[in-house]
């Protein structure tokens, strides 16, 4: 059934867990709001060079959140949109940010400057955090990828790749998974060696789950009414793999509980780090991706990274 992610609960709202902020751990930043040069057909918050439902951050947003966040505990900093290089001032930003921990950037790499990797790269080099991007490519060729993300994109997020490795950056690869399950050796294996034929000797592969919100639920479905995490599913479940339990997002709407449910009004929580500081129920669809698969937004561990 094709349509939009109605947000329906499951059938008590006392069986739906709520999920506390135990630490704040990783502060996401929707730099260049919903705004992209691409418009991707599986893009779970419906980006496009039109969508200007939340806008970009200045340096001065991102500043005062990062003196709250230092206050708070932040371990890492994640750049995300859109395609956080529309924003003009997005190396200054990740200069600034560099000063305060790890930063990892979330792009599509079709519109990447060498300059702009020059800067990022003597930022990083000047002091002691590190800086990562993860590059969004949905299969090892043309044919699989560009029907996707739109004409090209495939040939571009390649010359983007490249001249990350040039720079000495190894960028985290992001697959969505737009294929069936029993293809994933054969289209990794296939990805791993086109990577190494573009100079990228070591590749970084993580297969992302779809979420069946935004484009994507009118691209393909969106999630039925019992797709939903209740309180029996949460009995001994480590909490610390689901992102809302550790991370909030910076936007120009305010502080909202993940990257994910942009779209969804109660997934703002406040206007600062303070007030968003308090439980969310997990009542959508996505949250039971989430649950499923465990911490997709951010960068994976050694042994989720497909090397």
């Amino acid at each position: 059934m094709k349509g939009i992610d109605m947000n329906l609960s499951v059938s008590s709202s006392e069986s739906v867990p709520g999920v506390p902020l135990q630490s704040l751990d990783e502060l996401w930043f929707q730099v260049s709001g919903t705004l992209c040069n691409l418009q991707c057909e599986h893009c779970f918050i419906s980006c496009s060079p039109h969508n200007n439902s939340f806008g970009y951050l200045t340096l001065a947003d991102v500043e005062r959140a990062l003196i709250e966040s230092r206050e708070r505990g932040v371990k890492e900093y994640y750049f995300t949109g859109g395609e956080p290089f529309l924003n003009r001032e997005i190396v200054p930003i990740v200069e600034r940010t560099l000063e305060e921990g790890p930063v990892t950037i979330l792009t599509n790499g079709t519109v990447l400057k060498r300059n702009w990797l020059e800067c990022l790269r003597e930022a990083e080099q000047r002091g002691i955090y590190t800086l990562e991007f993860r590059v969004s490519i949905d299969g090892p060729t043309p044919e699989m990828n560009d029907p996707v993300r739109g004409p090209r994109t495939f040939e571009r997020a390649m010359q983007g790749i490249a001249l990350l490795v040039d720079f000495g950056f190894l960028p985290i690869v992001t697959m969505t998974r737009i294929w069936d399950d029993e293809e994933d050796d054969r289209v990794l294996d296939k990805f791993r060696k086109v990577l190494m034929a573009h100079g990228y000797t070591r590749p970084r592969i993580k297969v992302l789950p779809r979420l069946l919100i935004g484009a994507e639920a009118e691209r393909t479905c969106s999630y039925g009414e019992f797709d939903r995490v209740t309180s029996e599913m949460m009995r001994d479940y480590d909490v610390s793999q689901l992102v809302c339990s550790h991370s909030r997002v910076v936007t120009s709407r305010g502080v909202y509980v993940c990257p994910i449910l942009l779209e969804a009004p109660d997934a703002r929580l406040g206007a600062t780090l303070e007030e968003a500081n308090r439980d969310f129920p997990l009542n959508h669809g996505a949250c039971y991706t989430c649950y499923q698969f465990g911490a997709i937004c951010t960068n994976p561990s050694t042994k989720q990274v497909i090397e």
